[in-house]
């Protein structure tokens, strides 16, 4: 039997596969190949966005897959050009148009855009959606403590902020907003961008105490704080090994002891200045 990852409940009632596979930054070639494999393999949860620009690649592989549209989890991400209630809806047409299907089970906006001011609407958008039922829940991703604050001051809550986040930039002030708040960790890269903490004592020592690899370790690491992930992995062997780890456990020390290398650099983006 292919291996499954366990769901995580959403303030809405929806259940969120706690792996996901990553695409970007993969074109549509390659990403219809890894989401039939990532499928076929037991993944039940596929992330994308508009402006990966892989979505028709998405929707090509969940149809070579074989596998029934209602066992899929797909989630994707709007641009700023959208952040506005009848955009959000735009958007998740047109995101539809290109996946090849009639809903999607998370929608996110993908970058808050502060300079242009219009990311409420753009949620207010996706509460409207969710409201017919179009989307299944609705959240953000990158957005920080301050926009989620101005979301859920105008009567929103978001289900789940997408961000980077791994053992190097474990962003604890958002994690306990998140808490706090009742939204779901998804992390993008959570092994990092050649990140060296895979190769850290911390790391290699769990590796070899519970006979893993170093990123299935830190994969566990996230998952064990109830943190959902989306590594990226074109390769089947790869997208397997990066499933295998719900069987084992980390120990209390072995979590403080990842958690401990993060070193306080800032994330690739400022979500202030950059998004698109």
């Amino acid at each position: 039997m292919p291996l499954r990852a366990p769901t995580l409940p959403l303030a809405g009632g929806t259940q969120m596969p706690a792996l996901a596979l990553g695409t970007w930054p993969m074109n549509d070639a390659e990403t219809a190949a890894a989401v039939a494999s990532a499928l076929t393999s037991g993944y039940r949860h596929i992330d994308t966005a508009e402006n990966y620009g892989n979505e028709r690649g998405v929707g090509e592989g969940i149809r070579n897959s074989g596998i029934p549209r209602e066992e899929i989890f797909l989630t994707t991400k709007f641009n700023r050009a959208h952040h506005s209630v009848d955009g959000a809806r735009a958007a998740f047409e047109a995101s539809c148009h290109r996946l090849g299907v009639t809903e999607i089970d998370l929608l996110l906006v993908h970058w808050p855009n502060p300079d242009q001011d219009r990311y409420v609407d753009a949620v207010r958008g996706l509460a409207a959606l969710r409201a017919e039922g179009r989307i299944g829940a609705f959240g953000v991703s990158n957005f920080t403590p301050r926009h989620l604050a101005r979301v859920v001051d105008a009567g929103f809550l978001p289900e789940v902020n997408q961000i980077q986040l791994d053992p190097e930039h474990t962003r604890p002030e958002l994690q306990r907003v998140h808490h706090e708040l009742g939204i779901v960790t998804t992390a993008y890269s959570p092994l990092g961008r050649g990140g060296a903490f895979l190769t850290s004592p911390a790391v290699l020592t769990a590796a070899a105490e519970h006979g893993r690899t170093p990123a299935q370790v830190v994969l566990r690491w996230h998952v064990q704080q109830g943190i959902a992930a989306a590594p990226k992995s074109s390769d089947p062997a790869r997208q397997r090994e990066n499933l295998d780890i719900f069987d084992f456990s980390l120990t209390p020390a072995q979590m403080q002891a990842i958690s401990a290398l993060d070193v306080g650099a800032a994330t690739h983006h400022d979500p202030e200045v950059f998004g698109h």
